[in-house]
């Protein structure tokens, strides 16, 4: 397959044929994924690119609505590319199909070729070009994260096909094409230069001449700026023995600065931010009177120093006026952060400046640096800041000059007060880090043991420092499997020490160190404690919690580790570290809490999301039975739920939190949290139609239960876990666990229990088609709940016999029983159970012919599951509404109603999915 994006959208299949994408919503989702090739790409961030400003409630059906609609439209290509990959989806073609990826190999074969052979090359390259980028794709997002880039990689190649030109004397050839450059990029001097040399070689050195001057006074007007030492010295060469016209201010002393570090070897990937820094250069020219200042700001070992190497090599000839570059020590182990005396004075020096020029104040020489610099064009590169007032005595102050700093800290001020542009840089992709094993070990080692390659990235924690370290360290043995690197990792079990390469430079716990050690006392203990929780991520009362710490006082922590980059806000409220340093903070916390201290922290944190899940499970099910859990240590915080979509909305942020928990809590013995956090989260995995988390979690709270000798727990998690058996399709495995549940609610005398075990054994004999037994388990739950008075639990079972009932062919014996149901979970208020029993009436007027009144029905269902956001359920109610649908003759309607259950289906990864597939592909 191949996508093109260098003009308008367009894809062709592996015969050249072009295969149509029509929606302008389908482009845009179809062209963020190529951008990303391999990468996936969030749910979230296609819904910013579709919606540039206010998305609508249903963005995210909306998105996997046309991801259904493009796989169907590239399903004749061969192999399906598009890919669904939590949390989002992915592209899975050749980069090479894409035309972008194939702009940069064609310029990378050009390198070293002699002039003819480049200009061959680069002349494919730009063939590529078919008009504007992205021309037919309607997203403001796309547009600003690349086209602009992209101008300029246009530019660069235009640049060098023409220079080769040039070396083969193409002057008269090249002058029609040079003028139209330049008339379209007057500020461009690579290009006014080559129309300068072109024409002083064709005889009209005049007309050269006339070039540089209308050049030299469109920068001085526009810019500010005098013409770069480049396009001086093809003037002056042009002028030979002519009179000299009035000469530009005097060049820096000496030759140009070179001080750039060596480019970095096996450098991949971040697409985006060097994107965004070519953006941030080609948009200097729009801010004439200003320094341009972009600050790469990260933790340690995630690769800032690498980027801003790397990307200054890459524009190192935009600067013909040299490159320098300092590191400022910010964070040295010594602890001794270098001045800006001595940084002023090794630029001046590596200006050529003579000592015995050189003041001896730093203001003075603060302003003899400025003034060298004034009208030049240098890059200036800051490595490893410490602070906003360290880099300040080093910023030019005229423009003309590019400021590149990086730091672990956020530059708060420079972003305030000079106006640099922050650009944070988190861990690498997974494919990039994928991509950098296999540059540094050689594409088809790592092609063969992708397994291994998969638990190396993850046990590195995608952050660039440690994943060199473990590369290094495969390359020395070459013979080794990587296998057996991966399981050295997996045994360190998530410790410091296997990152240990002998060189405190490149050590992952020493450069941790450094942002550490710079801490206040209250900051260092918090950042300890966060090693405590188990991850991803956490909100500002989890932090409390563990901390018992006030939230006034707390904020100003955070905010300190935030700055360090020690933690990360990724979205409003929530805080995270990456896995190697949590486990450097966890190290910490071993070394200097003492164990009781270490305890109480993690029981506050467990406190905490027992007591917050539980009232929200309550929020979401009123009428579930349960048992209350033990009173919270002091110090702990409960979140504050006000109503059933708080409750929803704080299970869906917390949820990937909360079975973290729940794993942890087990292995550090906390047997009774491990239970109640199970039982809260299982009528929220079930909504969410997430079975195999409840399957795992009801396990954990099995054997946690069963360490306590706790009989009822016991009885709670068989039952949970039957269920969610049932739902995987272990028919076997869950009747198996529901029969123990039975029993064991049998010996404690719990006639509730038994009942609601009778319920799920009548669901889930239903799901094998087996009515008759799963009616007479509904009966038999109906006579327990009116023994015991449970009302809630009589109308889910008169739901039960009505609807099995329906199954068995006795509609109207089923219309009574449901009609029933319904008088009582109106009179309780129970939402969630009438969206039940709503869905069992949609099915018997079905059968008995009342197509309209079944319609009624199922759309009271639907709506009522939408609000308890019960998605299964919801597919479900979707699916029997479509085939009424189709009964009453309406085949269109019908199969919009089948697409919108099979948006969610796939979105679940549910098998039901293929029964609805195939009503929709049915003729």
């Amino acid at each position: 397959m191949e996508i093109r994006l260098l003009g308008p959208l367009e894809v062709r299949d592996q015969q050249g044929a072009l295969i149509p994408v029509t929606s302008a919503k389908q482009r845009v989702v179809l062209a963020a994924l190529a951008l990303r090739v391999r990468q996936v790409v969030q749910v979230e961030e296609l819904i910013d690119c579709l919606w540039d400003e206010s998305p609508p409630a249903t963005a995210r059906e909306t998105v996997h609505s046309h991801v259904m609609r493009l796989r169907k439209a590239l399903a004749g290509s061969g192999r399906m590319p598009l890919l669904t990959r939590a949390p989002g989806y992915l592209l899975d073609i050749e980069p090479d199909g894409i035309d972008l990826h194939r702009v940069q190999a064609l310029r990378s074969q050009a390198e070293g070729r002699s002039p003819e052979g480049a200009a061959t090359i680069l002349r494919e390259a730009l063939d590529l070009w078919r008009g504007p980028m992205l021309a037919d794709v309607n997203s403001a997002v796309l547009r600003s994260r690349h086209v602009r880039a992209w101008e300029d990689v246009w530019l660069q190649t235009m640049e060098c096909h023409v220079r080769a030109e040039l070396a083969m004397e193409r002057h008269v050839e090249l002058l029609g094409t040079l003028r139209s450059l330049v008339a379209s990029h007057p500020l461009h001097e690579g290009f006014r230069g080559q129309l300068m040399t072109a024409l002083s070689a064709c005889g009209q050195r005049a007309e050269a001449l006339r070039e540089y001057d209308e050049a030299r006074k469109l920068m001085v007007v526009e810019l500010g700026i005098e013409p770069g030492r480049q396009l001086r010295l093809i003037h002056e060469q042009i002028l030979g023995a002519d009179t000299r016209p009035e000469p530009p201010p005097p060049p820096l002393p000496g030759p140009a600065a070179a001080l750039l570090p060596l480019d970095v070897y096996g450098f991949v990937g971040r697409e985006g931010e060097l994107a965004r820094l070519d953006a941030i250069l080609a948009a200097a020219g729009r801010q004439p009177t200003a320094v341009v200042i972009s600050a790469l700001l990260g933790t340690a070992g995630v690769g800032k120093t690498a980027l801003a190497v790397h990307w200054a090599h890459r524009v190192r000839d935009r600067f013909s006026d040299g490159q320098l570059y300092v590191n400022l020590r910010g964070f040295d182990p010594c602890g001794s952060p270098m001045s800006a005396a001595e940084a002023v004075r090794g630029f001046l020096d590596a200006l050529g400046v003579a000592a015995e020029r050189i003041p001896a104040t730093l203001e003075a020489q603060v302003g003899l640096y400025r003034g060298l610099l004034a009208g030049q064009r240098v890059l200036i590169v800051l490595d490893n800041a410490r602070d906003a007032e360290q880099v300040r005595p080093l910023l030019p102050s005229s423009p003309g000059c590019l400021v590149l700093v990086t730091s672990r800290n956020q530059l708060a001020g420079l972003v305030a007060a000079e106006g640099a542009h922050p650009l944070p840089l988190d861990l690498l992709p997974v494919a990039e880090a994928g991509e950098l094993l296999a540059r540094r070990l050689g594409a088809e080692r790592v092609a063969a043991e992708p397994d291994a390659v998969e638990e190396i990235i993850a046990r590195c924690a995608r952050l660039p420092l440690a994943l060199t370290i473990v590369a290094a360290r495969a390359a020395t043995y070459p013979g080794f499997p990587l296998a057996a690197l991966a399981a050295e990792l997996r045994e360190a079990g998530g410790g410091l020490d296997v990152f240990d390469c002998g060189d405190p430079a490149t050590q992952v716990r020493a450069m941790f160190s450094w942002s550490y050690n710079a801490l206040t006392p209250g900051a260092a203990r918090l950042f300890r404690l966060l090693g405590l929780h188990p991850g991803p991520d956490l909100a500002l009362p989890a932090a409390q919690s563990l901390a018992d710490v006030p939230g006034r006082q707390l904020r100003p922590l955070l905010a300190e580790l935030i700055h360090a980059h020690l933690v990360v806000q990724h979205v409003p409220g929530r805080y995270a570290l990456h896995d190697l340093l949590r486990a450097y903070a966890a190290e910490l916390a071993g070394a200097r809490e003492p164990e009781v201290e270490r305890q109480a922290a993690v029981h506050r944190m467990l406190d905490h999301y027992v007591h917050s899940a539980h009232a929200a499970t309550r929020l979401l099910n009123p009428h579930r039975d349960g048992v209350d859990p033990t009173p919270p240590l002091s110090g702990a915080v409960c979140a504050e739920l006000a109503d059933h979509d708080q409750a929803l909305a704080w299970f869906t942020t917390e949820h990937a939190v909360l079975l973290a928990a729940i794993t942890h809590a087990s292995s550090a013995g906390f047997d009774g949290h491990t239970w109640h956090l199970a039982w809260t989260l299982a009528d929220y995995l079930d909504r969410r139609g997430r079975w195999h988390d409840q399957a795992l979690t009801q396990e954990a709270a099995l054997d946690a239960a069963r360490r306590r000798r706790d009989r009822l727990g016991q009885a709670q998690a068989h039952r949970d876990l039957g269920w969610a058996y049932t739902r995987l399709g272990r028919h076997d495995d869950g009747h198996a666990h529901f029969q123990l549940a039975l029993e064991l609610y049998g010996q404690l005398g719990d006639r509730g229990g038994q009942a609601h075990t009778h319920g799920n054994l009548s669901s889930a004999l239903d799901m094998q088609g087996r009515y008759e037994e799963a009616l007479d388990h509904a009966q038999q739950a109906l006579a327990l709940c009116r023994a015991t008075g449970h009302r809630a639990g009589q109308a889910r079972a008169l739901n039960a016999v009505g609807w099995h009932y329906a199954l068995l062919g006795d509609h109207h014996r089923a219309l009574d029983y449901c009609e029933q149901a319904l008088a009582v979970l109106e009179e309780l208020g129970d939402r969630r159970g009438q969206a039940h029993v709503w869905d069992s009436l949609g099915y018997v007027h079905h059968h008995l012919g009342r197509h309209q009144r079944a319609i009624g029905c199922y759309q009271h269902a639907r709506e009522l599951f939408r609000e308890a956001g019960h998605h299964y359920h919801e597919a479900d109610t979707l699916t029997r509404l479509g085939d009424t649908h189709d009964a009453a003759g309406d085949l269109d309607v019908a199969r919009h109603v089948w697409r919108e259950a099979l948006v969610i289906l796939e979105v679940l990864g549910h098998p039901d999915a293929d029964q609805v597939r195939a009503k929709l592909t049915d003729p």
